[in-house]
């Protein structure tokens, strides 16, 4: 019979762990409110972190080693000292690049449509059916959206399950009259981001993802003046994508993740190809033309 019991236990402890896709960081503050009892952030704070990595995003067996990196951190703004909160949301996701230390960013958005109601010690509860409460759909939208670029990077349009499944908790959620979900809200929220995803429009983008990583930096330990040359060809692409549709959210997430990144990797690039370089992501990516600049003078 114990061993039956134990059996069980270590069954019961596999699954756990292969629900887990991701390795999600999550850290809840409240710098400009004056809280006595900072109890509730700690236990809002766990049942977030609870909440992302004991849940299963992806079809796949994801190994322990392999779940997703990415944080959230949650600051709080705006508390009536019961139950409701605002804030803004920032959420990161990166993954590793082939034989390297190194680890690419594939998302940065700040999120700042940030309202919901948390009681100390509640269960958050979420349905992909029906909307349950807007932290839980928040979540469960960004889950779906780091795996859907996690999948991008490693396959060509390998995200769009998980898109689509983000576009499912933000159809579910305009029923309610929380901010962020509706296209006339702003142009730079969470209804504009999946509209872009799950747009043929931007296609082209989601492809230079896929090449970008595959094709590019994966290689870059190994022969990086392959793997810059590599990007180099592919750089025009950039020039294509539309900036001017409205809700171009999409484009500019991109390239807030990646505008660091671009500098890094022509920096040691030759003269001819750090000007290419920087005539093509100022024209794409106008609004970090000043750090592009800095590679004409290296």
């Amino acid at each position: 019979m114990k061993n039956i019991i134990v059996a069980t236990l270590l069954l019961l402890t596999c699954l756990s762990a292969q629900a887990q896709d991701l390795n999600a960081r999550v850290k809840v503050v409240a710098p400009k409110i004056q809280i006595t009892n900072k109890r509730i952030l700690q236990t809002l704070e766990t049942a977030m972190k609870d909440f992302l990595n004991g849940r299963k995003w992806s079809a796949d067996d994801i190994a322990p080693n392999e779940r997703i990196d990415c944080n959230f951190v949650l600051n709080i703004t705006s508390w009536d000292g019961s139950s409701t909160f605002s804030g803004e949301l920032q959420v990161q996701s990166s993954r590793p690049v082939y034989n390297s230390t190194y680890t690419t960013t594939l998302l940065n958005i700040n999120d700042r449509d940030i309202d919901f109601t948390y009681t100390d010690g509640q269960t958050i509860d979420y349905s992909d059916q029906n909307f349950q409460s807007n932290l839980s759909s928040i979540m469960a939208f960004y889950a779906y959206v780091i795996v859907g670029m996690d999948y991008d990077s490693f396959a060509k349009y390998g995200g769009t399950p998980y898109f689509l499944n983000a576009q499912t908790v933000m159809i579910n959620a305009q029923t309610s009259s929380y901010k962020g979900w509706k296209g006339f809200d702003t142009n730079v929220n969470r209804y504009w981001l999946i509209e872009n995803l799950n747009n043929k429009i931007y296609d082209n983008l989601r492809e230079f993802i896929y090449n970008y990583h595959r094709n590019g930096l994966d290689i870059m330990t190994d022969n990086p003046n392959k793997a810059r040359k590599y990007i180099s060809s592919i750089l025009p692409v950039l020039s294509q994508v539309d900036r001017k549709r409205l809700g171009s959210y999409f484009p500019l997430a991109f390239f807030t993740a990646k505008n660091s990144e671009f500098v890094s990797i022509f920096s040691a690039a030759s003269q001819q190809d750090r000007l290419n370089a920087m005539n093509i992501l100022s024209t794409a990516d106008p609004a970090n033309g000043t750090k592009y600049q800095t590679l004409n003078g290296r």
